[in-house]
């Protein structure tokens, strides 16, 4: 019986196993894949606080390292099944079953792809989906970006403080962005557009060197190749990992509702960083969450305490 058990091993969860096992309590992490998330597949995170550049697989084996110092469990393990109602809520996984008094998710978000030729070969080398993370990487280059709403738009208007040009690919002849937003990048020097366009491959050696398009009103196939390095930033929305949770808890648009204190529709149950209803999602914001989802734990746990948590022992 864990304290708390933490689904996911991101920012967000390393930090709440990092706070939770801190406080003396059992904590367990389960993750499938490796430590980090997202951030994991980015090659250098510039924009964490105290830190000017690190990997991001470096940056989450050392919050992995030290949440351990204090504790923390980590269980290499695919959850199928969770049970959230009761006071021991329950976990299946595909190697073991674990229970908790207390669970934060944090199964995070990930971006939706293209799902064409050379995108997963080439992300990191030439393909990026978070401007912050790395749009300076392509100063006075030219840069393509996948998408025609506000998250697109958006992205686009700042990687133009970096790049040399750069051009939105949409497969509509209008944006979908709000109103402000297009005028803005209407108005932009920087910013050039291909209408009734999408992409299908992605080509290169070690880094981008070629983009095939296909017009989505006549089928011409366009190539845009280069001499010089270019980036692709594809923006076409998120997929929240909550299909465990659908029946159990309140969502919208897929994503867990909790509130500031990081609780959802289940007492003892919160959820912390990209899986979250929120507006901004970065490496900070989600290790902010991690360590408001783990000391809200706490406190719930702390008003658990006596003949219920000594019923739990036994």
């Amino acid at each position: 019986m864990y304290d708390i058990l933490i689904l996911g091993a991101g920012p967000a969860g390393l930090t709440a196993g990092l706070y939770a096992s801190r406080a003396k309590l059992k904590v367990g992490i389960i993750e499938k894949a490796i430590e980090g998330g997202q951030i994991s597949g980015t090659s250098s995170v510039e924009n964490y606080p105290g830190i000017i550049e690190i990997s991001g697989m470096d940056l989450g084996l050392n919050m992995r390292e030290q949440a351990e110092n204090f504790g923390c469990e980590f269980i290499n393990d695919e959850v199928l099944s969770v049970d959230l109602k009761g006071q021991e809520k329950k976990v299946k996984g595909k190697y073991g079953e674990y229970e908790a008094r207390s669970i934060i998710i944090t199964t995070g978000a990930s971006h939706r792809k293209i799902g064409v030729e050379g995108e997963d070969e080439f992300t990191g080398r030439g393909v990026s989906y978070c401007a912050t993370c790395d749009a300076a990487f392509y100063e006075d280059l030219d840069v393509y970006v996948v998408g025609g709403g506000d998250s697109a738009v958006e992205e686009a208007l700042f990687i133009t403080k970096f790049a040399k040009t750069v051009t939105i690919i949409h497969r509509r002849d209008s944006l979908r962005a709000s109103k402000s937003l297009q005028e803005k990048a209407f108005n932009n020097d920087k910013i050039k557009f291909i209408w009734d366009s999408e992409v299908v491959k992605i080509e290169g050696e070690n880094i981008v060197e070629a983009l095939t398009l296909k017009n989505t009103k006549t089928g011409e196939i366009t190539k845009i190749e280069s001499e010089e390095p270019f980036g692709i930033f594809v923006f076409i929305g998120l997929v929240p990992t909550t299909k465990l949770f659908e029946s159990q808890l309140s969502l919208e648009d897929g994503y867990i509702l909790a509130d500031e204190d990081m609780k959802t529709s289940i007492d003892g149950v919160y959820a912390a960083g990209d899986v979250r209803k929120k507006k901004v999602r970065q490496v900070a914001t989600a290790v902010g969450d991690g360590c408001i989802a783990a000391i809200s734990a706490e406190k719930y746990l702390n008003e658990l305490d006596g003949t219920l948590y000594e019923g739990f022992k036994k």
